[in-house]
């Protein structure tokens, strides 16, 4: 997936590389510093007082005329490629060309994966890392739903809502997109390595504009949720307390220019304080993926049509958009009608609160024996429609 560079490619790369490495040159030092220089390759041939008259600090433009910078820069490229991951700079095809028209775009990002995916349309899927199982549920069927359907789901592969978003979308047999607060080689957390193995064995890719080594700091999120939400058409937020950091990409967003989308919460959840003041504040409502579909620029909604039709090989679209959607509401129609025994069960169960098994067999006996109880379970398990959650405690999904 990695493109072969010229030689001067590769020395224009290395001296953003060591821009970014370069002590107190944060990204709109960087960028301000190449533009006056005018060609990135010029770093390091430029004088003192040409590094100086760029705007950098006295300290900085030293650390570049000695050579130190073009030192780390060589050692960090020769780790990266160890890593068998890559880097991307502003002036590379496969940077993502949404984070271009952001403030303060990263100079550098170090890449795993495949970096095609960066520049299709994306939406970041943001939330609470204690989220409640319909919260779970439904941050993990929306983003399969809109994964089937072409869009690219981003997260930042925290617990619980990234977590689940970045499983919906593989679900869907679809890359997604993790962006990490730490270097490519600090998994964080550490649960979810096979998670991280998983996004990049299916095309997907994990982004940080991090060099390698970095460990979680709490001042590395914030900075990590502006690249989320510049990468991205839009945010869903799914669940956020009043002081979650979800609140911060949802500021980006907005500030970016970027649509803010969030699902409705239950009042007395204190997750809902997020979504709901978003909705408050002019946010989107969704309850269905068709509610950000349908809100998708229309030259990119068709492009992600045509290629999923395509890919089905029939020529059309309507088939490709068929199947089950994760909505709010319960009443919609299914792909497949249910038997009365497996409707009889999905009417005790919920979406916001689990049901326990010996539970659901009381509250059914008069109806149904346990033998066709746990039949109806097994097949509404099968067709996506329930989950099972430790304790034999069941959901409805949709």
């Amino acid at each position: 997936m990695n493109k072969e560079y010229t030689a001067i490619e590769q020395e224009a790369r290395l001296a953003w590389l060591a821009l970014a490495l370069t002590p107190r040159m944060g990204p709109t030092r960087c960028h301000r510093a190449m533009h006056k220089l005018g060609a990135a390759d010029r770093l390091f041939t430029a004088s003192l007082t040409e590094l100086e008259a760029t705007g950098m600090p006295a300290e900085a433009a030293q650390f570049v005329f000695d050579g130190r910078a073009r030192e780390i820069a060589v050692k960090e490229a020769e780790r990266i490629a160890e890593q068998s991951a890559t880097f991307l700079t502003p002036e590379d095809e496969a940077y993502p060309s949404p984070l271009l028209e952001i403030y303060d775009p990263p100079p550098v990002l170090w890449v795993r994966g495949n970096t095609a995916v960066l520049n299709r349309p994306g939406l970041a899927v943001v939330g609470t890392r204690h989220p409640t199982p319909y919260g779970s549920g439904i941050a993990e069927m929306l983003s399969r739903d809109l994964a089937q359907r072409g869009m690219v789901i981003l997260s930042g592969m925290a617990r619980g809502i990234d977590t689940c978003a970045h499983r919906g979308a593989l679900a869907a047999s679809a890359p997604t997109v993790a962006v990490w607060g730490t270097g490519l080689d600090v998994i964080y957390p550490k649960e979810n390595k096979k998670l991280a193995e998983q996004i990049v064995a299916s095309g997907g890719a994990i982004v940080s504009e991090f060099p390698l080594g970095t460990f979680p700091a709490p001042q590395n999120f914030p900075i990590r949720n502006r690249t989320l939400s510049g990468m991205s058409i839009g945010v869903l937020v799914v669940e956020a307390g009043e002081y979650s950091g979800t609140r911060i990409t949802a500021r980006c967003a907005l500030e970016q220019g970027r649509d803010v989308y969030a699902i409705p919460g239950n009042v007395t959840n204190k997750n809902a304080w997020g979504p709901n003041t978003l909705i408050k504040q002019g946010a989107k409502l969704t309850a269905t993926w068709e509610d950000i579909w349908e809100d998708l620029p229309s030259q990119v909604r068709l492009q992600l049509e045509d290629e999923v039709a395509a890919q089905a090989g029939d020529g059309g679209r309507d088939e490709s958009f068929s199947g089950r959607s994760a909505s709010l509401f319960t009443g919609q129609p299914t792909a497949t009608p249910l038997s009365d025994h497996e409707r009889l069960v999905i009417q005790e169960l919920r979406q916001d609160e689990a049901l326990q098994l010996d539970e659901l067999i009381e509250r059914l006996e008069s109806r149904m024996v346990s033998g066709e109880i746990f039949t109806a379970l097994f097949e509404l398990e099968l067709a996506g429609r329930i989950r099972q959650m430790p304790g034999k405690n069941y959901l409805r999904c949709m």
